[in-house]
């Protein structure tokens, strides 16, 4: 089966083994907890079933539910159909539902708070406004008339009162993208209260990111594919695919780039879900114009002014890492002076205002170097810089792990930072050049 996900090729039961594997193994589900749908072109719902281990699913386990109420398959289809085919009774636009206990929105649910999506840019565009639907019985008809009449005012995520999460979407993409998102919202929030005052974006500042100029390069006239150049590719694809699967990046965002030769480079595209990126996808950018058909992302314009100023660095992440982004959405400042290894890699990391992504550069700019090779984002990402796309990621590694460090730290005390003469004693050892 493969790891790609294209509604339009793989069968739904290939699709709904392959979503519930990445959110088994994710940690956002339990072996018998959640259940996934999907409705075809025929009006059938295929569906997980009933009492199966949820990380051990093969395409033959899915059930097939036909319009006139057949049931096809080993097993017995999920004990929540019946709220599956009262949403997409109700809301044909509707073709595919994931319902979790993802731990972050089962805390939620069981305070019966929402969670403000405002807290990253592009959340509320990906997610929308979100629901909230009564607690009922699990797999009664009570329970499925609750949630369908939630969605009939339009929304395509739930929370569900002393439950967890159900979200919909156009195709099985579309609402794994709103369900991976709207878990990643709650954990930063629920992160972030650990450390300070949430400062959530304002209505003008969503709009500033997702009205922002993408300002096009120039299409190349002539492209070619060295082997080196394939090589790069696929480099990246691998290491996007490992940041997916340990949650450093989600399927809605998320920019890697490669410098190929002198200042030409490759980078991820835009509006492409990350877990699925192929080598095809990637972006060629040559003597400052890009391959043609192609639209990389829109961060691409900063990517390439990092890469023409600093000879060293050669590859560039831009991701959101929800412990890295608990600082971003607190304004708290990220001392990674924790231990000699997170200085070593990061040194000290900036904290630059929302904005500074956008046209004008020269706040990131001023800062970025080989020896400063990190910036955090408010409300928006972490940028990591390396002299290769391994050592980047390495680095995002270590400043998540510290991160997340410095949170779980705030609950036994005060951070007490290695001091000033350590940090130089660090400094001659082990960046001497």
């Amino acid at each position: 089966m493969s790891s790609r996900l294209d509604t339009k090729l793989m069968h739904p039961r290939d699709q709904i083994v392959l979503i519930i594997s990445r959110i088994y193994n994710r940690g956002m589900t339990t072996t018998s907890g959640g259940n996934i749908s999907v409705a075809d072109e025929n009006g059938d719902i295929w569906i997980t079933p009933s009492g199966v281990d949820k990380g051990a699913l093969r395409p033959e386990d899915i059930m097939c539910i036909k319009k006139d109420g057949t049931i096809l398959g080993l097993h017995k289809p999920s004990s929540e159909f019946p709220f599956h085919k009262a949403v997409y009774e109700s809301r044909p636009d509707l073709s595919a539902l994931i319902h979790a206990h993802p731990p972050a929105l089962v805390s939620f649910s069981i305070v019966r708070k929402i969670p403000d999506t405002n807290i990253v840019a592009q959340a509320r565009h990906i997610c929308g406004p979100i629901g909230y639907a009564g607690y009922e019985l699990p797999g009664s008809e009570a329970l499925g008339k609750k949630i369908s009449a939630a969605f009939d005012k339009g929304y395509k995520a739930i929370i569900m009162e002393n439950h967890g999460t159900v979200l919909g979407g156009s195709d099985l993409a579309d609402a794994f993208q709103r369900f991976e998102t709207l878990e990643f919202c709650a954990r930063t929030i629920l992160k972030g209260k650990r450390l300070g005052e949430l400062r959530h974006l304002d209505d003008k500042q969503i709009e500033s990111f997702e009205y922002q100029e993408s300002s096009l390069l120039p299409e190349l006239e002539n492209v070619t594919y060295p082997s080196d150049e394939r090589e790069r590719r696929q480099e990246i694809c691998d290491i996007i695919r490992r940041a997916c699967r340990q949650g450093l990046m989600i399927s809605s965002y998320g920019t890697v780039s490669r410098r190929w030769r002198n200042n030409d480079f490759l980078i991820t595209p835009t509006s492409a879900q990350r877990w699925d990126l192929e080598p095809d996808d990637i972006v060629q950018i040559r003597s400052g114009k890009r391959e043609p058909g192609k639209i990389p992302s829109r961060g691409v314009r900063l990517h390439q002014e990092i890469y023409n100023r600093n000879p060293g660095i050669n590859s560039i992440i831009i991701t959101q890492p929800h412990n890295l982004m608990a600082f971003g959405v607190t304004r708290s400042v990220f001392n990674v002076r924790t231990i000699p290894e997170s200085w070593i890699f990061l040194q000290d990391v900036s904290l630059l205002p929302f904005g500074t992504q956008f046209d004008d550069f020269s706040e990131i700019l001023k800062i970025l170097s080989e020896d400063s090779p990190a910036v955090i984002i408010e409300n928006d990402a972490v940028l990591i810089t390396g002299d290769s796309l391994l050592q980047t990621f390495d680095r995002l590694e270590v400043a998540e792990f510290s991160a997340r460090s410095i949170i779980m730290g705030n609950s036994l005390g005060e951070m007490v930072p290695i001091n000033d003469e350590q940090i130089e004693d660090l400094r001659r050892v082990f960046l001497k050049g």
